[in-house]
């Protein structure tokens, strides 16, 4: 184990020595296109829509593909195509049988999608994995943390053999086909008790287990690991996180925004220094980590997987968040910072102009980095107030600062209230006499200095900002009731239609019922 900590670290400062040659976004993602333009003209996707006619015209085969190709939902894609390869059907968006299909977590109400797994997406997987190695180099991590354990906090890695594929979590794909080094050697909590096929089985030999272990690195969704630590915490009787694992100094994490989090994580760690690292991925693949300290996550351009982006404005998208017909689509090397985009994927797991559902925004467009600021249907514009997620996760990081409370988890929903609008904002927090009005005076001050419209509608249209506190346990145990509890499941932020509903339902059900009618 010391001895691989050695190599690696030292490899890693041996490549931060050399400059390797960098091709542009545009060349990158240009051959990225026609590799998969070529891989895929053969599937019946691809006889469709013309892919071999497209690489044969002499004129620009990215513009005939934009033209040609239309922008796909996941049920455009599943209803049209991917349910034929679930039947054991080849060849039909990408070459050869699929053999594995990822079970996307969702939010709570929604039924898990199925999403194709290809070989070429496991290696296009890997190979951003050992990118984002390099790029460790870049930060403040001591040759040390490189010999410990990664404790990795997915989903069971236990997949379900269904005749011609197998299903399950992504974290059990990739586990599958995990370097066998990994997985004798660094990977924790180890095979046997990752395959067991509930969370809270998992969670409790992990808690038992810890100080068995001694663990350099975390990765996992912040609500979850959050839990999983103070459980560790609280059962071997210790002040910090680093009593048990004192080696312990990176955290990489994705799924979410880290900043709602952030402050309470802090007493988690104690005074020690932990590198917080994020990375976006998903069950459709591996798109991008963050390569250097205080920097947006870096997309990877040319590890099998296309990017495009359409802005997600009015004139391209419904207020449900579905695209309208034929929006503005601009490639990497056309984005401007600032502007935010839905992003469309095309893959060597064959999906093709596959709208992902995230929004996100450049914060550096030379260097193709970017922050992911929502989803396409969880933003809240009853009356023009634009709120995104981004917006919410940073007033809710400064209430959390400014009135030094652990804000556990939080989602906004928004209704008709006396002929105009109101947002009802559910807290999670435990906090002992915790000042309710100033909250919310607090919450509705950051929200107008984050957004101006939000500001303007505050003395129109959206008449009422009202918060309910609820127990911070009362989120994940709702989670749990809907049968999804563990790593990979994520409470949305923005409720809305049945969800919404269906969670009051449950308030109710529970006596955390608040008085306002929706």
């Amino acid at each position: 184990m010391a001895l691989l900590g050695n190599l690696i670290s030292r490899s890693l400062q041996l490549r931060k020595q050399f400059n390797l040659p960098v091709a542009t976004p545009q060349t990158y993602q240009r051959h990225v296109l026609r590799q998969l333009l070529e891989r895929g003209q053969y599937t019946s996707f691809g006889k469709h829509y013309g892919f071999a006619d497209i690489l044969s015209k002499e004129i620009d085969f990215l513009k005939a593909f934009h033209e040609r190709v239309p922008v796909h939902t996941y049920t455009d894609m599943h209803d049209q195509w991917w349910h034929r390869c679930l039947k054991g059907e080849e060849n039909v968006s990408w070459p050869g049988k699929v053999k594995y299909f990822a079970l996307s977590s969702g939010t709570s109400d929604a039924a898990s999608k199925h999403i194709p797994v290809t070989q070429d997406m496991i290696k296009s997987i890997k190979k951003v994995g050992f990118k984002q190695l390099y790029s460790m180099a870049n930060f403040d991590i001591q040759p040390i943390a490189f010999e410990k354990g990664i404790l990795m906090l997915g989903g069971t890695t236990s997949l379900f053999e269904k005749g011609e594929y197998y299903e399950g979590d992504m974290s059990g794909i990739s586990a599958k086909n995990m370097p066998r080094w990994m997985s004798s050697l660094l990977y924790k909590p180890g095979k046997r008790i990752s395959k067991r096929p509930k969370w809270e089985d998992r969670i409790k030999l992990i808690v038992e287990k810890a100080d068995q272990w001694d663990v350099g690195t975390i990765c996992g969704v912040p609500a979850w690991v959050q839990i999983v630590l103070e459980r560790v915490i609280k059962h071997h009787g210790v002040k910090n996180i680093h009593e048990i694992w004192p080696n312990l100094s990176v955290y990489i994490h994705g799924g979410v925004s880290i900043e709602p989090y952030r402050e309470s994580f802090k007493n988690l760690w104690g005074n020690k220094h932990v590198n917080f690292i994020e990375t976006y991925m998903a069950s459709e693949g591996s798109f991008g980590f963050q390569a250097k300290p205080n920097a947006g996550i870096k997309l990877v351009l040319n590890a099998g997987i296309f990017f495009e982006f359409i802005p997600f404005t009015q004139n391209n998208f419904d207020e449900e968040g579905n695209p309208k017909a034929d929006p503005e689509i601009y490639k990497v090397h056309e984005v401007k910072e600032g502007v935010e985009y839905a992003v469309l994927l095309s893959t060597c797991a064959g999906a093709w102009r596959y709208l992902i559902g995230d929004v996100i925004r450049f914060t550096n467009a030379v260097e193709h980095e970017i922050a992911i600021v929502g989803r396409t249907k969880q933003f809240l514009s009853l009356c023009g107030e634009h709120m995104s997620v981004d917006n919410m996760n940073k007033a809710i990081e400064t209430v959390s600062k400014k009135m030094n409370i652990t804000i556990r988890e939080f989602a906004v929903a928004g209704f008709k209230h006396n002929g105009l609008f109101a947002h009802q904002w559910y807290i999670g927090c435990d906090n002992e006499n915790l000042d309710t009005d100033k909250l919310k005076a607090l919450l509705d001050e950051t929200l107008c200095k984050l957004n101006d419209d939000y500001e303007v509608e505050r003395t129109s249209a959206l008449k009422e900002i009202l918060v309910e506190v609820l127990p911070g346990s009362a989120f994940i145990d709702y989670l749990r009731a809907k049968g999804k509890e563990g790593a990979m499941s994520k409470f949305p932020r923005v409720l809305k239609g049945a969800q919404l509903a269906d969670w009051e339902s449950y308030l109710e059900k529970k006596n955390l019922k608040h008085s306002v009618s929706v």
